[in-house]
């Protein structure tokens, strides 16, 4: 079946604006793979000497350092103390413990990506969960509610096209195949009536300020960044050029031709063999040969020590992240405070995105019951610490709060970052071993009487 025209209509202007959108995140992406070359190369340096650039590849510092600290360790629903076992098996069973991280790269490097939720034909307890990149798909807003009301993947590339395309609508899901030009469906649309697009954007730097309705989202993490690696992108070449052209001395010769140059047996020497020669010899007695002194490089390493600063500056990460480090090793305490501003802003990412697959698992239980849970508005993601104290400071601390009573004993070993499985394992033996030592104190009553 192929689409209406209003759907034809939609699938266009979708995939014009994802068009449109894949110049951005192509550079972006290149700059995140360490792949991107320097423009001005051009305009310096001599074609054949564009083999020397130098990535300097500080824009994936600046993502890494970030995604590195935010790992998802559960779903909590209201009035809950534990963590919710039905969406944790959902989770796990779409290997998410692994996808979560592609999810936050985009996010982070791309300024925005997307998770689709869908239906699951070899077993409908465990809702299918994608993540896809802004490389492949685009979503549009409705103005008023912000919610996204359509979104189109494009994929499956022959010959420079795109063969295939999903279409998410708020009450179907359409899979479609080009055809001699054509779009129609290529397998039965999945009828969910959802009332809502089964898409969740997740977006980097979010603001209100954004366009009512805007479709091209977030900014990358790496913006501020960029300028400066690239500056020592530039530096760093500069620096191996001048390595091999004036680092070492060079020599002179005034008055002399090439014929000149020769062996102790009279005949010519090769032009490298002059060069390179320890001790010159030539039979010209009127020739004058002198040597210049070699260049100080040391101001390349000032140079990119100075972006090296600036780059810690806008991004907020220590400065040993971009090659500089101090002459002693910080303490445990000292590097947790030297991070500081990386660690709220690993924190910062936890609530948008947070939100974001709140939104995904809200859609996993829609899939799973065929109703919409009210109270999962309140549900919360748990995450693991974003800061880097010690295993002993982080144990020592939720200890004293469960001694207390600050703390129960299953959020003790959430804030110790074991997953819902491990703690339904402790929780089993813990009974076990509650039963056996009970058994064993009526034993030992009996015994006494």
């Amino acid at each position: 079946m192929a689409l209406s025209v209003t759907e034809n209509s939609l699938f266009r202007n979708l995939k014009a604006t994802l068009e449109s959108t894949r110049g951005e995140t192509r550079v972006l992406n290149d700059y995140y793979e360490g792949i991107h070359r320097l423009q001005q190369l051009g305009l310096a340096i001599p074609e054949e000497l564009k083999h020397f650039t130098v990535c300097v590849n500080w824009p994936r510092v600046a993502v890494d350092a970030i995604e590195q600290r935010l790992n998802v360790t559960g779903f909590r629903m209201p009035g809950v103390d534990k963590a919710d076992d039905a969406l944790w098996d959902v989770w796990k069973y779409n290997n998410m413990d692994e996808r979560q991280s592609f999810a936050h790269l985009d996010t982070l490097a791309l300024g925005r990506s997307y998770v689709c939720v869908g239906t699951n034909d070899e077993d409908k307890e465990y809702p299918l969960i994608t993540v896809e990149s802004p490389q492949e798909m685009i979503a549009v807003r409705d103005p008023r509610t912000h919610r996204i009301s359509s979104a189109l993947r494009m994929y499956d590339v022959r010959d420079g096209v795109e063969t295939r395309a999903t279409l998410y609508l708020p009450n179907q899901t359409r899979w479609m195949v080009l055809v001699d030009g054509v779009w129609v469906d290529e397998f039965d649309p999945d009828e969910h009536n959802l009332g809502t697009t089964p898409v969740v954007s997740m977006v980097n730097r979010n603001r209100a300020t954004r366009k009512t309705g805007s479709i091209v989202e977030g900014v990358s993490e790496m913006e501020d960044v960029i300028p400066f690696a690239d500056s020592a992108s530039r530096a760093i070449t500069n620096a191996q050029l001048a390595q091999e052209t004036v680092s070492a001395p060079q020599k002179y010769v005034l008055g002399a031709s090439k014929g000149d140059f020769v062996d102790k047996d009279g005949n010519q020497m090769p032009v490298w063999q002059a060069y390179f020669g320890s001790v010159w010899a030539n039979a010209n007695k009127d020739a004058k040969v002198g040597q210049l002194p070699s260049a100080d490089l040391s101001n390349f390493e000032t140079v990119v020590n100075m972006y090296s600063r600036l780059a810690s500056g806008v991004t907020g990460l220590p400065i040993e992240y971009f090659g500089l480090s101090t002459q002693q090793p910080p303490s445990a305490e000292g590097q947790r405070a030297g991070e500081t501003r990386l660690i709220k802003r690993a924190e910062r990412k936890q609530t948008p995105i947070g939100h974001s697959w709140e939104s995904t698992q809200r859609l996993v239980t829609r899939f799973r019951t065929g109703e919409w849970n009210t109270d999962e508005r309140r549900m919360e993601t748990l995450w693991q610490d974003a800061g880097t104290p010690t295993q002993a400071q982080v144990t020592d601390a939720i200890v004293k709060e469960y001694q207390s009573g600050l703390t129960d004993w299953e959020t003790a070993q959430e804030n110790l970052g074991r997953s819902p499985e491990t703690i339904a394992r402790m929780k089993t033996r813990r009974s076990a071993d509650s039963a056996a030592a009970m058994g064993f104190g009526v034993q030992a009553a009996l015994e006494g009487q």
